[in-house]
């Protein structure tokens, strides 16, 4: 059988780039997913914002109950016994103008990104679809940035004991996201002569400049 051709993900630094300001400014992430569907098929819970009204309108009372850890009004959509998304209709969004904050700013090259699997519960789609992706690197500056932000991920995982509550999340969307936004602070790499508290208190401080920035704006 003939092997799947990859799929062209971008240059490294220039997608990286646009994704870190894609989440600075809650703006949507623009992924070439010509017809794949993978995401909506993954068993994957949305959370949906109180702003998000027009969304909310779109959806069911009966398929969104109360997001577990967050106030009152944040919601989630949950998935059928197929691991499907309820709003995926005939292979395409039935509320796709108005879907979720969440879904508009996913983008599954943040795996191949950090070097972070999807996961197994659910996701043999997605996962066949990230293994496909393959990122170009223009010069020295593109890897140098792969490196920084696979190290910052690998760091997060096998250090989050290192980190206080809550920092580090167990999601593995979420944790690649984090990558991506302390992924400086690994630019140099770890190095025999940092130790892991330094290297943790950096990390804390550069997922709260991210925040700041973001809040900023």
């Amino acid at each position: 059988m003939t092997a799947r051709a990859d799929l062209p993900a971008g240059g490294y630094s220039a997608w990286l780039r646009e994704m870190r300001d894609a989440r600075l400014t809650e703006g949507p992430a623009e992924v070439p997913c010509g017809e794949c569907t993978a995401c909506c098929k993954s068993s994957y819970f949305i959370h949906v914002e109180p702003d998000e009204v027009e969304t909310l309108a779109r959806i069911p009372d009966a398929l969104l109950f109360p997001a577990p850890g967050l106030p009152e009004g944040h919601v989630v959509l949950g998935y059928d016994e197929n691991g499907h998304c309820p709003m995926l209709v005939d292979e395409e969004c039935s509320i796709y103008e108005d879907r979720p904050r969440t879904c508009r700013s996913y983008d599954c090259r943040v795996f191949p990104a950090a070097g972070v699997s999807p996961g197994d519960d659910g996701k043999v789609l997605l996962t066949e679809r990230v293994r496909r992706w393959e990122f170009s690197h223009p010069d020295a500056r593109d890897r140098e940035q792969h490196a920084a932000v696979r190290a910052a991920a690998a760091f997060l995982r096998e250090r989050a004991d290192c980190f206080p509550a809550g920092v580090v999340p167990s999601n593995e969307t979420q944790l690649a996201v984090l990558a991506l936004e302390v992924y400086e602070v690994f630019l140099e790499g770890p190095g025999p002569s940092r130790e892991a508290a330094e290297i943790v208190k950096a990390v804390v401080a550069a997922k709260q400049e991210f925040d700041a920035r973001r809040v900023a704006r």
